[in-house]
């Protein structure tokens, strides 16, 4: 009964390699992985076939390459891959059409600021008018329009492409003609 309490479906099999369950009764059929016949399903021995799958990645892995030329070819194909990848994402923030989570995060507080800046700045700004007020209708509407403006302020705010690409230049140390046209 002890050997029962190893055996698993091949559904439980497949999370623990992390792989399909289609790809694991292939692996079945072509004689990688051993299972044992339970009435009409699959059992796998954990042990046993975690090894197998382990040891036929492995094979799997050393196979992918005949030669070291083959390997190197390889590398550097994929290296000039990553290169043009990081250039095309550079022109797209270049151009605006993507952001750095770090410029979009600068940007943000700058608004959450702007916005902190205003609600503190109220008890100043209306404890005169508030205390001048005739009754407690008259003070919550004096606090009500200035917290409306607020609002309204920050209803205003508008992404700037601009002040994105500005970041972004300087940022990466990038610098624009225009600017040094202008500045000397």
């Amino acid at each position: 009964m002890e050997k029962d309490e190893k055996l698993i479906s091949s559904e439980e099999l497949s999370r623990i390699v992390g792989g399909s369950v289609r790809t694991l009764q292939t692996l079945t059929k072509e004689g990688h992985i051993t299972c044992l016949k339970k009435g009409n399903h699959n059992r796998y021995d954990l042990y046993q076939a975690v090894k197998e799958y382990i040891a036929y990645q492995t094979k799997k892995e050393a196979r992918k390459f005949s030669s070291l030329d083959e390997e190197k070819t390889y590398e550097e194909t994929r290296l000039k891959r990553a290169k043009a990848d990081a250039a095309e994402l550079e022109l797209e923030e270049l151009k605006g059409n993507l952001h750095a989570s770090a410029d979009v995060e600068a940007l943000t507080t700058d608004l959450v600021l702007f916005v902190r800046s205003n609600l503190l700045s109220l008890p100043g700004m209306l404890a005169m008018d508030v205390a001048e007020a005739e009754n407690a209708a008259e003070a919550s509407e004096i606090i009500k329009s200035a917290v409306h403006r607020i609002l309204n302020e920050m209803a205003d705010y508008r992404y700037d492409p601009e002040e994105y690409r500005r970041r972004v230049r300087e940022r990466q140390g990038w610098t624009d003609d225009r600017e040094e046209d202008s500045g000397g």
